[in-house]
């Protein structure tokens, strides 16, 4: 796996460009002057950004909107045609693109298409998937449009543990997904896409750890990433918290009840180098804000560049500054709160 992640690490190096190494050092830069001096400052555009592919899922997993089927915002399928649009205005200087927000990419018919329209920009492109739809031509095409990452939820190495989250999810269905993906990087003989198996633990699931690691290795997985579960009812307790105190995000108080560990420091790197777009030009904060109640522009409308400087922007960069504790989307987080979080 080491020698993989360094490959998978000179790749990403490889899409720094002389304008992309100036644009992090701007963003870097007025994170830091916005940080120190407590005023909303914001230079150049995001090195990170996230599309949707699409808000519908096939599983119904308890902690996500997709599978709850409970959004309050319209649902629908991202056009390519304006996600090229959009990523022409910003690919010299975006570094990263990230295919989720919410739902199943590959439900997306025109998803792999976009993904090699962002490739051949020169764009490190991820996505994260359940795995369900990796057929034999989805898996191949993978690997031929130049994907670079991609992070497969598998939550349970046997299926009455990974469907206790995976709701309707058949593990196999995940396994035999992974096999032919690994099966064409080596018969295109292509160091891409770099694989994680992205574990979720959760109560149900934090004794097969271990077994998730094997797995990986004997089914030719680059990597794993041990994820810790947002928990949207957890003060009274859930089910689902870890006993593992180190991959719970809430700690146990004396009185029985539970609270986030995290610090809501006033300061998100998140606000600075990137941001979410949903499947119909909504600008939003970050995947924190599921169901883009913050929209902070409509790229119908406006430009990016536009959006990303606008008084909305600044307004809700300057609420950070002032109170994270006081913003509803920033209440059960634990990330941002350093750079390169």
């Amino acid at each position: 796996m080491k020698t993989y992640f360094n490959a998978d690490v000179r790749n990403f190096l490889s899409k720094l460009t002389v304008a992309r190494i100036a644009n992090i050092l701007q963003v870097v830069g007025s994170f830091f002057v916005s940080k120190w001096t407590g005023k909303a400052v914001q230079w150049g555009v995001p090195m990170t950004v996230s599309f949707e592919p699409t808000t519908h899922c096939n599983l119904r997993c308890p902690e996500c909107p997709s599978g709850l089927r409970a959004f309050t915002r319209p649902t629908g399928m991202l056009k390519e045609d304006f996600f090229r649009q959009t990523v022409d205005e910003i690919a010299d200087r975006l570094l990263y693109l990230y295919f989720y927000f919410q739902g199943e990419p590959y439900l997306n018919p025109d998803f792999l298409e976009m993904v090699r329209y962002a490739s051949q920009r020169g764009i490190y492109t991820v996505t994260s998937t359940n795995a369900h739809f990796l057929t034999d031509k989805n898996a191949q095409k993978t690997v031929e449009v130049g994907l670079d990452r991609i992070i497969i939820s598998i939550d349970g190495t046997t299926q009455s543990t990974y469907e206790s989250y995976r709701v309707g999810g058949k593990l196999e269905k995940v396994l035999e997904g992974t096999r032919r993906l690994v099966h064409w990087k080596r018969e295109l003989k292509s160091s891409t896409p770099h694989i994680i198996f992205q574990f979720l633990v959760v109560r149900p699931n934090e004794h097969q750890i271990s077994e998730v690691y094997q797995l990986a290795k004997e089914l030719g997985v680059d990597e794993v990433k041990l994820k810790t579960a947002q928990i949207y009812d957890y003060e009274n307790g859930n089910p689902l918290i870890p006993t593992i105190d180190q991959f719970s995000r809430y700690r146990r108080n004396t009185n029985g009840t539970y609270s986030i560990k995290n610090q809501l420091l006033n300061h998100c790197w998140k606000l600075w180098h990137s941001c979410v777009i949903t499947w119909d030009g909504k600008v939003v904060p970050c995947c924190f804000d599921k169901d883009a109640t913050h929209q902070l522009g409509d790229l119908r409308q406006n430009s990016f560049q536009n959006i990303w400087q606008n008084a909305a922007y600044r307004q809700f960069r300057t609420a950070i500054l002032q109170s994270r504790s006081k913003i509803d989307i920033c209440a059960n987080c634990s990330e941002g709160t350093k750079v390169w979080a």
